[in-house]
């Protein structure tokens, strides 16, 4: 048996415009711990996908031997079928599942007659979670659990798909100091069982603390592999062929000049959002001049982010009192759209909830709830029509199901529905409860007849404008047609 369980030859991934990687070369000893270290965009996480199957073969060159065979995997499935397993930094866990079904989710314990057998899938989680240290009921909910305790969760996942390879991505980016080390250990134990891990990291204090060998990659290109037991192996080495040079200070000289005053906070008070009389931020004030960086330092739960939302547009908590001043004159930003207004801009700590408006497949907007879909994304202006009568975000060309309108109102089988899916008869708006029934008995007496004509949406998807009139066969007369948004 070969001592290298996974060689990565002449990879080159190229998307357009852009050549991520180009001829990298990986070689993993088998039961090692092997860092992989560059800066953002080097090329790591895209290295891992194309190992994975994330981008399957043919989208990329090069040849990837796993066990001392030549491989393809088609998909991620075909990779997790002979023990390759990535966990992303993006954790893609279910947060309203149990730590059980999140384990097992697509690959559930069959019982008889094909039905999951819940007993024994709880009783085999329990296993996993007693195997990485992980004290906790396997019907908890996910969403009740830390990000610490959902990153073992995730390994306990790649455990039951009986793991040879595993690959961490940034797996203790979000993690504080105990749970890092937890993590950490959990690695050392798995090396012990003859588990290989591969991990991606930018903290070079773990690095040089649990991994055996570590590979350097910058621009798409491999730099070296250094043995970490070698003297010369230090974090200077590393950040020299992380970044092409000698680095004399790690935060480079700058030279900074102040200028008058820009903003001014003043007696800047937060009520919690559900909590009646707490106060997250109680009497804050600071002022922040032209040319000046300015940190904001405290423990978790200090109130750092939440001070910073509330100022901009008061996307945090409730009733927000003080004073705000641009330029010496005092402002009002009591939403997003008029801090944007004065000039104010807001990067937000968690770039998926609260950064981005993510779009679904249908070119809608995904139903998220809370800051997000109250105030729109940050960085960009909310409009009155880019938001639906939930407050959640839409974008002004995002296609929409038709909707029978004020006039009439459907009813499928089972349920209300805002359109007519399944070619129902639209029952008209009664005044009287008899009237309605009438009208619904009328309805279940034609269903038969009119379940057959299936709705279809039309080819040419509607603008903003909701469709004026709408039959069950499909037909649709709109007010306006607009293709659909890039």
């Amino acid at each position: 048996m070969s001592d290298h369980i996974l060689e990565m030859r002449s990879i080159t991934k190229e998307f357009p415009g852009v050549k991520a990687l180009s001829g990298v070369d990986l070689v993993i000893r088998r039961g090692e711990i092997h860092a992989i270290c560059g800066e953002n965009g080097a090329g790591k996480s895209t290295l891992m996908k194309v190992l994975s199957g994330v981008y399957p073969h043919g989208s990329y060159d090069g040849e990837i031997r796993y066990e001392g065979e030549t491989v393809r995997f088609g998909s991620i499935n075909d990779s997790e079928a002979v023990g390759v397993v990535i966990i992303h930094q993006e954790l893609a866990l279910v947060p309203y599942l149990s730590v059980a079904e999140n384990i097992f989710l697509g690959n559930e314990a069959r019982g008889s007659f094909g039905l999951i057998d819940w007993n024994r899938a709880n009783h085999e989680a329990g296993a996993l979670l007693e195997r990485i240290g992980l004290h906790e009921n396997p019907t908890t909910p996910i969403g009740q659990l830390g990000v610490g305790k959902q990153q073992l969760v995730e390994i306990a996942k790649a455990l039951s798909k009986e793991v040879k390879l595993l690959i961490l991505d940034e797996p203790t980016a979000a993690l504080n100091d105990n749970d890092s080390e937890h993590l950490l250990d959990l690695l050392r134990q798995l090396r012990a069982e003859g588990i290989t891990c591969i991990i991606i990291s930018h903290k070079l204090n773990e690095i040089a603390e649990i991994a055996d060998r570590t590979t350097i990659i910058r621009d798409g290109r491999t730099v070296e592999t250094i043995d970490m037991a070698d003297p010369d192996s230090t974090q200077d080495r590393i950040i020299r062929g992380m970044v092409g040079r000698d680095l004399s200070s790690r935060y480079p000289e700058r030279e900074s000049t102040i200028g008058d005053e820009v903003l001014r906070v003043e007696d800047w008070t937060v009520l919690h959002p559900t909590q009646p009389g707490r106060r997250v931020i109680d009497g804050a004030s600071f002022s922040v001049r032209a040319g000046e960086v300015v940190g904001i330092a405290g423990l978790m739960g200090a109130g750092r982010t939440e001070l910073a939302m509330s100022v901009f547009g008061q996307t945090y908590g409730r009733k927000a009192s003080g004073r705000l001043y641009l330029h010496g004159k005092e402002i009002q930003a009591r939403t997003v759209a008029e801090a944007i207004d004065h000039g104010l801009a807001y990067a937000t700590e968690d770039r998926k909830t609260y950064g981005l408006n993510l779009i679904d497949a249908s070119g809608t907007t995904s139903p998220r709830r809370g800051w997000a879909s109250s105030h729109g994304a940050a960085g960009s202006t909310p409009t009155r029509s880019s938001r639906s009568r939930t407050g959640t975000a839409r974008t002004s060309t995002s296609r929409r199901r038709p909707s029978c309108r004020s006039s009439v109102s459907c009813r499928a089988a089972t349920s209300r529905r805002s359109c007519c899916p399944s070619g129902c008869t639209p029952i008209p708006r009664c005044s009287s409860s008899t009237s309605r029934r009438a009208a619904s008995t009328s309805a279940r007496s034609t269903r038969s007849t009119c379940s057959s004509t299936a709705w279809s949406p039309p080819a040419v998807p509607w603008s903003s404008s909701p469709p004026s009139s709408l039959s069950c066969s499909g037909s649709a007369t709109a007010s306006t047609r607009s293709p659909p948004a890039a």
